[in-house]
């Protein structure tokens, strides 16, 4: 995740870059269940509305929630499908709360109610992040249920006047992106606190789509109005975060731009901030438990597990020595084509490997949603053929094959 918000801060109030000390504890996405009442057309882990088997009971959960805590994890984000389908959610995250350090919920809102709310304030969520994706019919279309827009943006009010730090997501495609400017205004005006675009990543229902994917001059587009309007919430004193996620191209943009307006000096600071940062963190700084209890390098290596928290302690899994655990922790990591040419790994991180796993079957080779050009990464020439984002016509990815 790139904090757009909180890098601006450091070109108007700068504080010294944080030293990473000792092993990363990585941030923990727990996808509870698989059901939701949705069927998003970007939706990773492919969920509907059924009761899927073999995910983990009460016990089981509480167990995982005790080996969380004593590995000192940063953060937890219950997540699903949709974790308000799951009948012992409260009951995990009051569990939870007393012993993590930030709690977070990961919603689509449509189930957030006068009762749902109250508990949700009660047990004391740091954050809760709601996603739509258009607005009005957009999202009902994209999200496949009539109505789901106004029920979010109900979920997201009842939060606000329960006193609970509400955010917004959303994931541009060619169909929605042109709505991004009427769901910032919509952000403005509901006194949301937080938005947060995703970039897609061809995982689950978002590989099947990614024909949908927003081509790179609308990506682009879409991070500049962002950096245009956190700029702009800065300079008026408005408390609005944004944040971007899935496609680290976006530190790299902002980088650039503010190397256009700020002294050298602002700008070597800055830097240092993003290199301290250090781009994607799948594997490194992000964990994901799946609702079967398989754990995997990040949300969308649903094909890649390294263990099971039914069979082994998170902490051991984590800790242990898994092959693809130690390539993605690799810094520079062993990247091929553009992004293995490119002169900004250090902020960037190689962008997410899922994209080029999916597309061409190896992970290691160039992100196709990097929108930037050969200028803007440090390439002179441009002698190093582009993966095709959208005409792609190659195998995906078999679980079966060699990372290494």
């Amino acid at each position: 995740m790139f904090r757009l918000t909180q890098y601006m801060e450091q070109l108007i109030t700068p504080t010294p870059p944080r030293a990473r000390r000792g092993e990363v504890r990585p941030v923990v996405i727990w996808n509870l269940t698989r059901r939701c009442n949705l069927k998003c057309r970007h939706c990773y882990t492919t969920s509907s509305d059924n009761i899927f088997p073999g995910e983990l009971s009460t016990e089981q959960a509480l167990g995982v929630i005790d080996d969380l805590a004593a590995f000192n994890i940063p953060a937890l984000i219950l997540s699903g499908g949709e974790p308000l389908s799951r009948p012992d959610l409260f009951e995990l995250a009051a569990y939870a709360r007393k012993k993590v350090r930030y709690l977070a919920l990961s919603t689509n809102g449509t189930r957030i109610d006068m009762k749902s709310v109250k508990q949700i304030a009660d047990i004391g969520f740091n954050y809760v992040g709601i996603s739509i994706d258009g607005v009005g019919a957009t999202n009902d279309w994209f999200r496949g249920q009539e109505g789901a827009f106004n029920e979010a943006l109900a979920g997201a009010r009842l939060c606000k006047a329960h006193g609970i730090k509400v955010g917004l997501r959303f994931t541009p495609t060619e169909d929605n992106a042109g709505q991004l400017p009427d769901i910032l205004d919509l952000c403005e005006a509901e006194g949301i606190d937080k938005f947060y675009m995703s970039h897609l990543v061809y995982a689950g229902r978002g590989n099947k789509n990614r024909g949908e994917d927003a081509g790179h001059t609308r990506a682009r587009d879409c991070v500049d109005l962002l950096i245009d309007r956190a700029w702009n919430a800065l300079q008026d004193g408005r408390h609005f975060e944004v944040v971007t996620g899935n496609n680290d191209a976006d530190a790299v943009r902002f980088l650039n731009w503010a190397a256009a307006r700020f002294d050298p000096e602002q700008i070597e600071h800055l830097t240092a901030h993003l290199q301290a940062w250090g781009g994607n963190s799948s594997g490194v700084g992000v964990a994901n438990i799946d609702p079967t209890g398989k754990v995997h390098p990040d949300t969308y290596w649903s094909d890649y597990t390294i263990g099971n928290v039914k069979e082994a302690k998170f902490t051991d899994l984590w800790t242990g020595p898994d092959e693809m655990l130690a390539l993605l922790r690799t810094r520079p990591r062993p990247l091929k084509g553009r992004c293995g040419a490119c002169a900004h790994q250090s902020v960037c991180g190689g962008n997410t490997r899922i994209r080029a796993l999916q597309l061409t079957g190896d992970p290691w080779e160039e992100d196709p949603a990097c929108y930037l050009d050969d200028a803007e990464i440090g390439l002179e020439t441009a002698e190093t053929p582009r993966v095709a984002l959208r005409k792609f016509t190659g195998r995906r990815h078999d679980p079966a094959h060699n990372f290494t």
